[in-house]
């Protein structure tokens, strides 16, 4: 009786001490009494302790009845065994227990649960044959389970077959599956269809259904259909709740109608709903999307504040925007006071914080969080590993990028296409083209075929080699296999086109993505650069994502051509009709003026840009700085760089190289040293450019001997030289008329194949080795001197 007593008022940790000293005393407790424990413990999720106290019972002799069957098959599927769940049933059915619809209900559940929707249906059909008819809670779960996989085809027939079972009738529950099923795949027509077919049947439709609707409607961005419906929600009398109300809340935020999105927060406070953590990471992921970082933390701080607890999404959003915006430091900062307050443990927090790393190649970094991830009991994912694979890919160590690949595979992860797309862009930044063959080859080996996405990194590769023929080549041949290229694929040939000075190809390329709608809203009036402001009044919603791209990338194109003043002007036109510009499009005119010679402009755009509540980033401060020291204003530049660290933003091996150059063709050798020792203390690895404008200034102020130590040391830290790095030494080394060098030179670059396969070597007339290309003397300069 108290154990009973105990278990029916939730008391459960003193009914599991009854329970235990009762076993050891040899008394049994009652069916009735067992069944209510283990059903208290799996609604409170303590599934463990059920499974464990299961198992004891059976070891002391208590035989489960068809209560108990359910119970426990239940209490297994919840905790993820479902195979176990199967076993244990079919072990009562032979042992001749009586199991019924609620146990097969629970295994349909699982099946569901784990993407085994047709087990599910088979369950389903054998209930006959175990003398049991389905109801239409059994045909829900199917339908639930067809809707989850977004398989609303299979969902429509399980419907046909409830209507044309007589003893079956369709409720309210399973039509809001269904209409939550289409509202998850974004078909709202289809869903408003449903909700109909449910009121002609005589249904009312419920809050599940109409939040189902306004969440649909606001992943879609469509926000004045989701208003609408919460208006009918009114008007039938319902009350919307805290779902209704963060729906709205995240569609706004979504759209960066944050305005909107703080009205919605008013009205639920005023309707009696508190604001709760998941209406403060809806607007968290706004602002981070907007780029207002800055209001983003003071949102998390004003969060604290009011005592509502940051989860592990809150925690990862903020996180990631920092990292975005070039906040470093700050994101690794908030990351471990997370820690510190018992968050950011999870494997999507880990992965998060690891991107941000990777992104900014901080891959040693990233690599201790994987064995912290390891110590700490946080097993790595598929995505832990494909993260790491694509920082490696992204710096070009194709190496490492490869060992980890190795790992990921020991234990049990199967490389996939997006892993394959990673090491063909690090086959491109590695300039190891000659073997993405080899990768496509090995997918195609494992079974795995080429998506969009590998052919947007092959067509982006091969143009920024500028191979165009083999960019168009494959282009068509994505076309032939029925895949559709995307803006991207088109922005790659069109930026590359640009480089190149064809402005008539890109103008096709993009008079393709204006035909095929690629850019929705925008006229199909040929596009022709030189009368671009013409198409702008035929624009209509220039600031979707896609438009803006190409409106980013016709900016950008004009900006490669030095076409200051017609990028000026396009600029001009499209803010006159709305156009938000973003990073990128301030960047590309920074970038464009700095390079042009216009560096008071550039500044002029950068105030701009601040204006608006845009953050330039590094690149953008990288194109002032390279603007300044093209001008000659090196002290401005060295005064801007000065400032970037109270800015928040740490520079880049760009950053140095820029100001090494500059130093170096000013002379000042020694500054450009202390800036090279600065930037290995900052933790950034001089590259093979660093070293090479170092020698070329130690080489022009005729410091060959330190040229050579440089060029030693740069081996040493495993810095491959290139042939600019060989080709300063010698043109050194022909001011000084050192033949013997040169020769050493020569025969380095030839050893590193670093001169080109059909490069002979002969010696004349007495000279040190000279080297031929189709029967010209490479260097005329040094066969002068000879």
């Amino acid at each position: 009786m108290l154990f009973r007593a105990l278990a029916s008022a939730g008391q459960l940790a003193s009914a599991l001490q009854v329970f235990d000293e009762m076993r050891k005393l040899g008394c049994r407790a009652t069916m009735r009494s067992c069944n209510c424990m283990l059903n208290r413990l799996v609604q409170a999720g303590d599934l463990g302790t059920a499974v464990a106290v299961f198992e004891q019972m059976r070891h002391a002799g208590t035989l489960p009845d068809e209560f108990m069957v359910a119970i426990m098959a239940k209490a297994y599927c919840r905790d993820g065994r479902v195979p176990q769940a199967v076993e244990f049933v079919e072990e009562m059915e032979r042992m001749g227990v009586e199991v019924n619809l609620v146990a097969y209900h629970a295994l349909m559940d699982g099946y569901c649960s784990v993407g085994r929707t047709e087990d599910a249906r088979r369950l389903l059909e054998s209930l006959p044959g175990r003398s049991l008819s389905p109801n239409v809670v059994t045909y829900t779960l199917l339908l639930k389970g067809y809707c989850k996989e977004g398989r609303m085809e299979e969902a429509e027939r399980v419907m046909r077959e409830i209507r044309e079972n007589e003893q079956v009738v369709v409720d309210e529950i399973a039509y809001g599956a269904v209409i939550n099923g289409y509202c998850q795949k974004g078909r709202m027509e289809d869903a408003a269809r449903v909700r109909n077919e449910m009121m002609d049947a005589g249904l009312q439709v419920n809050l599940f259904v109409y939040n189902a609707m306004i969440n649909g409607y606001c992943k879609l961005g469509k926000m004045a259909e989701a208003q609408k419906v919460l208006h009918e929600v009114e008007d039938v009398g319902l009350m919307p709740d805290t779902y209704s109300y963060n729906s709205l809340v995240d569609g706004y935020s979504r759209k960066g109608l944050m305005s909107k999105a703080f009205e919605i927060c008013d009205m639920m406070v005023r309707n009696g709903f508190p604001v709760t953590t998941l209406t403060y990471n809806a607007l968290l992921k706004g602002f981070c999307l907007l780029g207002s970082i800055d209001d983003a933390h003071r949102l998390w701080f004003l969060m604290l504040k009011r005592g509502v607890a940051p989860n592990e999404l809150s925690c990862g959003t903020l996180v990631d925007g920092l990292f975005k915006a070039g906040k470093t430091e700050q994101a690794l900062n908030l990351w471990k006071e997370a820690l510190a307050r018992g968050l950011s443990k999870k494997v999507n927090t880990f992965n998060t914080v690891i991107n941000g790393l990777c992104k900014i190649g901080r891959m040693t970094e990233a690599e201790e969080l994987l064995d912290m991830m390891k110590e700490w009991g946080c097993p790595p994912d598929n995505l832990t590993y494909r993260i790491l694979i694509d920082g490696y890919c992204k710096i070009g160590d194709l190496g490492r990028a490869t060992n980890i690949m190795g790992e990921m595979e020991r234990l049990g992860f199967a490389p996939s296409t997006e892993l394959f797309n990673s090491l063909i862009t690090g086959l491109f930044i590695a300039k190891q083209c000659a073997k993405v063959n080899d990768i496509l080859t090995e997918m195609s080996t494992r079974g795995l075929s080429p998506n969009t996405v590998t052919y947007g990194a092959l067509i982006a590769g091969w143009c920024k080699e500028g191979d165009l023929h083999k960019a168009c080549n494959l282009y068509f041949e994505m076309v032939e296999k029925g895949l559709a290229p995307n803006i991207f694929i088109c922005s790659a040939l069109v930026s590359c086109f640009y480089r190149k000075g064809k402005v008539d190809e890109a103008n096709l390329v993009l008079q393709k993505i204006v035909d095929t709608d690629m850019i929705p809203d925008i006229s199909t009036t040929k596009l022709d650069i030189g009368k671009i402001a013409r198409v702008l009044d035929t624009v209509a919603g220039g600031n979707h994502h896609s438009a803006k791209i190409m409106w980013n990338i016709v900016i950008f194109g004009l900006c490669k051509l030095g076409r200051i003043a017609d990028a000026r002007n396009l600029f001009a036109d499209l803010k006159s009709k709305g156009f938000v510009a973003d990073n990128f499009t301030y960047s590309s005119l920074i970038h464009g003026c700095s390079a042009s010679g216009f560096v008071d402009e550039a500044f002029s755009l950068r105030d701009a840009m601040l204006s608006v509540g845009l953050t330039p980033n590094i690149i953008t401060y990288n194109s002032l700085i390279y603007g300044l020291c093209k001008s000659g204003e090196l002290s401005r530049a060295v005064n801007l760089f000065n400032k970037l660290q109270s800015k928040g933003i740490s520079p880049n091996s760009i950053t140095y190289n820029t100001l090494i150059d500059k130093h170096c063709k000013d002379g000042h050798i020694t500054e450009a040293f202390k800036l090279k020792q600065k930037m290995i203390e900052e933790g950034i690895q001089p590259t093979v450019f660093t070293y090479s404008i170092l020698i070329h200034g130690l080489c022009t102020q005729g410091y060959m001997e330190e040229a050579i130590k440089l060029l030693d040391q740069m081996i040493e830290n495993n810095v491959d030289p290139n042939y600019v790095t060989y080709w300063t030494l010698i043109q050194g080394y022909i001011r000084c008329g050192n033949m013997k060098e040169i020769s050493k030179l020569y025969d380095e670059m030839y050893i590193r194949g670093l001169l080109p396969a059909n490069l002979t070597r002969d010696v004349k007339q007495g000279c040190p080795v000279v080297y031929y290309q189709n029967g010209k003397i490479l260097s005329e300069q040094m066969y002068s001197l000879c």
